[in-house]
């Protein structure tokens, strides 16, 4: 397998697929040829489902799970001179070893070792027969050399889960001794299933390539009364048999979009297991279970399977991980719900869009995540089968065969249990799981809800009206973020709409002191269906988080849901009061002072950084199941700690030690106010913020009648808590989150200016193309603001201008100099102007404002003329930019057409509709038609005459002026037609 680091602009994490998946499955497990033979055809039929690499014979994987051949097995264990055992008292690997000779024989003898060490006999090893031209090149240059093992345990009484347990032991030491000790591996062993009851058939394949691709899957003796297919389509993906599916328990169309933060959590979680089914010894040969290594997909089958083999049914850990919008629903039976709320006090969703097929070996079935953005459609026949898919179709069958047909919709399931031969309905499937447990007296009898609690008398009954200006500037605010962000959202709920674009320079090629969290762009959803709408399906979506520790995930007890619920991340300081009062019921916290030495020295803040790790390390070690990240006592001799930077240094810091899942971090903090400060302080790990500074600047713009009309504080405060939580909810969207527990420590953003030293220490693993600040630089951009605040004891605050060009503020691409030389050079038809123009937009070097402005081409000799296209073929593909008329005048949209029509390019209608005049000709020949037409979710503007005046049509899956999706749009921006 090749390395993939990072290298250059490349960087593996954001390696993302979208796939085709089903199942066929005989109800009464009646174990046929012809149930491989339909789903094999059902995954050729899904082809346009999987990708291909740049040659068209190699594909981005194809894949089938099946049940364990046993006959098949027996007699070509006799071609080979070994017996097997009974059906299920073996065990049958099937394993990828590295091509190299050597590199292969280190392999197999830490397997044999591992065979026998762990109380197995080996019965005999099968070379895969398989077709080597079949793949396609990129595919066969990383071909493995295929091999099943066959075992059997000594002790000839394990059978069934027993079984399972100790082959899954075997697999996962096995892994992990040849990825740490064989030189030359590389990563290339890899055993995709280790199993008695089910065998996984795997490569870097397209679809129609797997059947021709092993020998075995076109014999007729190959039999199984259920199959798996899984067709994979990546993208930045490179060549990589292991990726292909299904796993050992599912198969997943979709992605993860939190599983930085799933796979970060569960280093502490694994840190906590016990199981009766496990001796110790086992499950450190086990872990690590899961890995960064992984894709968000195989991480989830380990997990899968980690919970399944501990004890839990499969339809139980399936609505564990990936469990429907359960908060919100008022007509939810209440042990079911119950049973949701007490699984949420040990794992947090793995959130993201998912059709999740998934089996043990006899029970099979399907679900889809809380809002069902991906296809899986189904049919029960009259002759006992129930087949599954991405899509209707993907397997001929006769329509008189069919009894039900219908999909799965959002966080619904449908499970086959070929044992007992019944078809079970989302309804049975969950009441089998939860019926008869005591989850929802443990949740009356454990859980505190923080809004129910007594209120507490706040301590500090007064705000310090005197040093206000004094604070606000060392916590960085100017007076455009409290005009602008803090006085609306405290008005009246919500956000200020703003115009899209910024062109200020990012934050480490700024001149101003910025914010910590300007220095991170949060990602998207690259391969999501159209992203959430957290206005129309608030529904699926939630703000819940809580506080206290997280127990043992192998075990369920009533003292796992003893934690403090929070309906939202927003704390006001009578909530912090009550939060610190719950010690008598077992919630002791502990504050730590994120604040340091503000006398310019190297080195204090990294200092004071190790401080507050070192302290909350103490603090968790000593039982604390709250640790209170504070700011606030700032003072001429010590600058607050950026807030971000404490929240993920601690919560890195307690991942390394292991205990970051046994305390809630709550923070304290005077440099949050705005959406994206919440946004990334949870994402690095906070469960809640209390803004202590921006409470108290609402406190004074209310005193002071900066309001439309005079408020109660308790009206201004629930106010900010609900345009807070509104805009945490568009920003989860975006990202196909849809809970604040999956966000939280997610770490979905990416570093634009931060040193890798300060990445390493407290944002570990997050995405940094580029270097930037130390820990010294971050230093000296806080105490920009405590000078400010102590020494030139400034009197008003800085006037910010990142919104609105100010003269003293941000400086801006189009500051209004730039304006005036393009809007004079155009009125007056002046070409010298407009060269001026140029020249200033051109000199971004000088001016450092943006990242593109800091290239320069290389020197180097000119390619030949004749070696170059045409002028006129290069015009051709010419594209202006999608914007809608609306967004931009119709004189600047129509000129735009004209331009591109006249060179040969395309022009672009935008989302918006086109006016109908537009498509026809006009006496000189200029034309006005754009040649790209959009089609956005809202359709308006598209008609028939619209469609057939389009040279190509892009079909939009998300539109910025829906609300949630990136925009708003104004109504009187739109026209009548």
């Amino acid at each position: 397998m090749k390395e993939t680091t990072s290298r250059g602009l490349y960087t593996p994490e954001l390696e993302h697929d979208a796939c085709g998946i089903g199942f066929v499955a005989n109800i009464n497990g009646n174990k046929t040829n012809q149930n491989l033979r339909d789903a094999l055809c059902m995954l050729e039929n899904m082809e346009h489902r999987g990708g291909r690499g740049s040659s068209p014979k190699t594909g981005d994987g194809a894949g089938i799970l099946i049940q364990l051949p046993h006959e098949f097995f027996t007699e070509e264990a006799t071609r080979l001179g070994f017996t097997l055992p009974a059906l299920g008292k073996y065990g049958v690997g099937m394993v990828f070893f590295p091509r190299d000779k050597k590199v292969q024989n280190a392999c197999r003898e830490v397997l044999r070792k591992n065979i026998k060490e762990l109380g197995f006999e080996l019965i005999g090893f099968r070379v895969v027969p398989v077709d080597h031209s079949v793949p396609g090149p990129g595919a066969a240059e990383v071909e493995p050399s295929i091999e099943q093992v066959f075992v059997k345990p000594v002790d000839e009484s394990l059978t069934g889960d027993d079984l399972e347990r100790k082959l899954f032991v075997l697999r996962n030491y096995t892994q992990h001794i040849i990825e740490d000790t064989v030189k030359g591996n590389n990563k290339d062993f890899y055993i995709t299933s280790f199993s008695a009851r089910t065998i996984i058939y795997k490569g870097q394949l397209r679809t129609e390539q797997l059947r021709a691709y092993f020998d075995d899957l076109q014999d007729t003796r190959l039999k199984t009364a259920l199959a798996l297919v899984h067709s994979r389509f990546s993208t930045n993906t490179f060549p990589n048999w292991k990726l292909a599916q299904p796993f050992r328990y599912i198969a997943h169309n979709g992605e993860i979009n939190t599983i930085r933060g799933n796979v970060n959590k569960m280093k502490s979680k694994e840190a906590l297991f016990k199981s009766t089914l496990f001796t110790d010894e086992e499950l450190k040969k086990l872990t690590p279970i899961t890995s960064p290594d992984g894709s968000d997909s195989a991480n989830l089958d380990a997990l899968v399977e980690m919970l399944v083999l501990s004890g839990r049914t499969i339809p139980h850990v399936m609505m564990m991980l990936v469990p429907e919008a359960w908060q919100d629903n008022k007509l939810m039976d209440p042990h079911r719900k119950a049973f949701y709320k007490y699984h949420a006090s040990m794992m947090e969703p793995w959130d993201g869009p998912a059709a999740l097929v998934f089996t043990d070996g006899t029970r099979i079935g399907a679900t889809l995540d809380r809002n069902g953005l991906r296809p899986l459609r189904y049919c029960v026949t009259r002759s006992g089968r129930v087949i599954a898919g991405s899509e209707a179709g993907a397997l001929q069958i006769d329509p008189k065969d069919v009894v039900e047909k219908g999909r799965i919709t959002p966080g619904k399931m449908l499970m086959i249990d070929t044992e007992k031969g019944k078809v079970l309905d989302d309804d049975k499937v969950k009441r089998a799981v939860y019926e008869g447990k005591s989850y929802y007296n443990w949740i009356i009898q454990n859980r505190l809800k923080l809004r129910l609690e007594p209120e507490v008398e706040w301590v500090e009954t007064s705000f310090d009206e005197k040093t206000l200006t004094q604070r606000q500037n060392a916590y960085g605010y100017t007076a455009e973020d409290i005009k602008t962000i803090i006085l609306p959202v405290a008005e009246k709920g919500y956000e200020a709409i703003g115009s899209m674009g910024d062109d200020t320079p990012p934050a480490i090629l700024s001149k101003e002191s910025r914010h910590i969290s300007n220095y991170f762009k949060q990602l998207f959803a690259q391969v999501s269906n159209p992203p959430i709408d957290p206005i129309r399906e608030r529904l699926v979506m939630s703000l819940f988080t809580r506080v206290g520790a997280s127990l043992n995930v192998l075990d369920e007890t009533p003292q796992h849901t003893n934690q403090v619920h929070i309906s939202q991340p927003v704390l006001l300081n009578d909530d912090l009061e009550k939060l610190k009062h719950l010690q008598d019921q077992g919630f002791e916290y502990a504050v730590i002072q994120c604040v340091f030495n503000a006398d310019g020295a190297p080195g204090r803040l990294e200092e004071s950084v190790d401080r507050i790790c070192a302290e909350a390390e103490k603090a968790v070690r000593a039982g604390k199941k709250i640790l209170i990240l504070s700011d606030k006592k700032i003072s001429n001799e010590y600058a607050p700690i950026p807030s971000m930077l404490s929240v993920g240094a601690v919560h890195q810091y307690l991942v390394s030690k292991r205990i970051r899942t046994q305390a809630g971090i709550v923070v304290e903090a005077g440099d949050v106010w705005e959406v994206h400060h919440y946004a990334t302080i949870i994402g690095y790990g906070a469960s809640a913020v209390n803004p202590h500074m921006a409470l108290e600047t609402i406190h004074s713009m209310n005193k002071h009648g900066m309001f439309y009309k005079p408020l109660p504080d308790e009206e201004a405060f629930a106010n900010y808590q609900k345009g807070i939580g509104n805009g945490l909810l568009k920003v989860m969207s975006k990202m196909g989150i849809s809970t604040l527990q999956s966000y939280q420590s997610s770490q979905i953003f990416e570093a634009l200016g931060l040193g890798s030293d300060v990445i390493e220490k407290c944002f570990r693993g997050t995405i940094s193309r580029i270097e930037g600040l130390s820990f010294d630089d971050l230093a000296q951009e806080v105490l920009v603001r405590h000078k400010l605040a102590y020494e030139a004891e400034s009197k008003e605050l800085q006037v910010g201008g990142i919104y609105q060009w100010k003269r003293r503020g941000e400086k801006h691409m189009f500051s209004p100099e730039v304006i005036h030389l393009l809007q004079h050079s155009t009125k007056t038809n002046n070409f010298e102007q407009y060269k001026k123009y140029a020249q200033r937009i051109n000199e971004q070097t000088r001016e450092q404002i943006t990242i593109r402005g800091l290239f320069e081409f290389k020197k180097r000799n000119p390619v030949p003329l004749e070696e170059v296209e045409p002028v006129e073929e290069i015009f051709k593909r010419f594209a202006t930019g999608a914007m809608s008329f609306g967004s931009i005048s119709h004189e600047a949209h129509s000129t735009l057409a004209i331009a591109m029509n006249r060179i040969g390019g395309k022009s672009n209608s935008g989302e918006g509709g086109e006016d109908e005049v537009r498509f026809e000709k006009k006496a000189n020949g200029d034309w006005e038609r754009s040649a790209i037409k959009q089609v956005a979710s809202g359709r308006f503007g598209v008609t028939s005459y619209y469609l057939s005046n389009a040279d190509e049509l892009q079909i939009k899956m998300a539109q910025g002026a829906k609300p949630g999706e990136g925009g708003q749009l104004p109504g009187h921006k739109v026209d009548d037609w």
